[in-house]
């Protein structure tokens, strides 16, 4: 325990959750002494210091950049989204003490939104040691895992024994605190496999070495894509996975919090891909950029609502004799989007896992169905009662006139459903097939397809039952 407060998810029974950004802001607004303010500030965890800042004005921010050291200050900025915008407001040598004592990859990042001149001085202020690193990670793109790893690592000579193995730990600990996991490597610096920490420490002094390290272990390649990197390793519970240059010399680590902070950006990527953008916008972005990304795909659906339009048009008399039925539009396409946008989910995290061969994408295919022809029986049974129920007794329909209408939905809805089912997973298994990213084309394609399967047989059905079998 090191005495610092944490923030729990929910209140114990009986107590209040505590606002910790607004006591902190409190703190900084008051009349205590420097040396009183520091000591509660202290008390917090730097996590709740950092989003603290966002509500402090300058003034605010420049009291505590006075009160907290540089090795205090950098964990803090270390938790902000805002880290470049902070460490700008710091003086000059305050700058390079923080970025110093930062993560690489945080170091690396903050220098990047910087303009040339000021990343230029900070940089030749740094030492050698740090500047190697930050050439090291800068050499990669930012779309390659290089960009992002770590230095913070402990390495270890594959000809020692389990005594000397400790020594280096004990004497690389206090630069690097990423311990759980020792790398070993050979004279060359290729990487033989990693030790466990509590291997390590329950093994003999005699042991072999080679019997406590793992060599069969995840690895990427530093100038592998973020995206590829993610998808493989995603599935290891490892707290670091190491990164190797080409000639398979350890380079870095991706830590456990790396390893977060990428699947969790992966996500936000997909999510926005699924959309219909290429990737995440941000307010940086350019206005012409984009519009690029989102008008390919507004064209054809605009094409593709024309579409709708024309096929509802062909339907013409049956909403002139039965005006009523266009109330019941909505929940038809609302209820086929919905199961469209969950089977696409499924499949797109299926088809994410490059282990699922044909067999179980098959097997997707025939559960999908299966799920939507029950969901599509249940839902077509209860919307058949309701909608009687409310053309009966509140719009006081005679019985025979609002159970067609609501027969006409609850087959549109079970047609719908299921055949909504079959296009969210069938779909996106075929825009892969045909090397279109499923991600990006599927969800807006989808959503219109199953609009069009919706309106042809809601509307299709009611001409077929209403005009032409019961002529009402």
């Amino acid at each position: 325990m090191n005495g610092k407060q944490t923030v729990l998810n929910e209140p114990i029974p009986g107590t209040l959750l505590r606002d910790y950004q607004a006591e902190i802001v409190e703190i900084l607004r008051g009349n205590l002494t420097p040396k009183h303010m520091r000591q509660k500030l202290l008390d917090y965890h730097e996590n709740d210091i950092a989003q603290a800042l966002e509500l402090l004005e300058a003034d605010g921010r420049g009291r505590l950049y006075r009160l907290l050291d540089a090795e205090t200050l950098a964990d803090v900025l270390g938790y902000s989204d805002s880290l470049g915008t902070y460490l700008a407001e710091l003086p000059i040598r305050k700058q390079v003490a923080v970025l110093s004592r930062l993560e690489i990859t945080d170091a690396v990042e903050a220098l990047r939104a910087m303009d040339k001149e000021q990343r230029k001085t900070l940089t030749e202020l740094l030492s050698d040691e740090m500047r190697q690193e930050i050439r090291l990670l800068s050499s990669f793109d930012e779309d390659e895992i290089g960009s992002r790893m770590s230095t913070n690592y402990i390495a270890v000579r594959a000809d020692l024994s389990v005594r000397g193995v400790m020594r280096e730990l004990v004497a690389q600990a206090a630069e690097n605190d990423n311990v759980s996991r020792i790398y070993v490597l050979d004279e060359d610096g290729i990487l033989v496999g990693a030790i466990d920490l509590k291997d390590l420490i329950i093994a003999r002094e005699g042991t072999p070495l080679e019997s406590i390290v793992m060599s069969s272990y995840p690895y990427v390649y530093a100038n592998e894509p973020v995206d590829a990197c993610v998808e493989r390793i995603r599935e290891y519970s490892e707290d670091s996975i190491p990164v190797l240059d080409a000639e398979n010399r350890l380079c870095g680590v991706l830590t456990s919090q790396i390893l977060t902070q990428l699947v969790g950006d992966t996500l936000e990527e997909d999510y926005a891909r699924l959309a219909g953008l290429s990737s995440e916008e941000d307010l940086e972005e350019p206005l012409h950029r984009s519009i690029g990304k989102r008008l390919p795909w507004l064209v054809i659906l605009l094409g593709l609502g024309l579409l709708i339009s024309g096929v509802v048009g062909l339907f013409e008399a049956v909403i002139a004799e039965i005006a009523i039925i266009v109330s019941f539009q909505s929940l038809v396409l609302g209820m086929a989007g919905n199961v469209g946008t969950q089977s696409l989910a499924v499949t797109i995290r299926v088809l994410a896992d490059e282990t699922a061969r044909g067999r179980e994408r098959l097997r997707l295919i025939w559960k999908e169905l299966r799920i939507g022809m029950a969901n599509g029986l249940i839902l077509g049974l209860a919307s058949f009662l309701l909608i009687g129920l409310y053309l009966m007794l509140l719009r006081e329909q005679a019985p025979g006139f609002a159970f067609a209408v609501s027969a006409c939905t609850a087959v549109a809805l079970f047609i719908s459903i299921l055949l909504s089912s079959l296009a969210g997973t069938a779909i996106p298994m075929l825009f892969q097939r045909l090397h279109i990213d499923p991600a990006v084309a599927s969800g807006p394609f989808i959503t219109t397809v199953n609009d069009l399967v919706a309106v042809v047989s809601y509307y299709g059905f009611a001409w077929i039952l209403l005009l032409n079998l019961l002529r009402i």
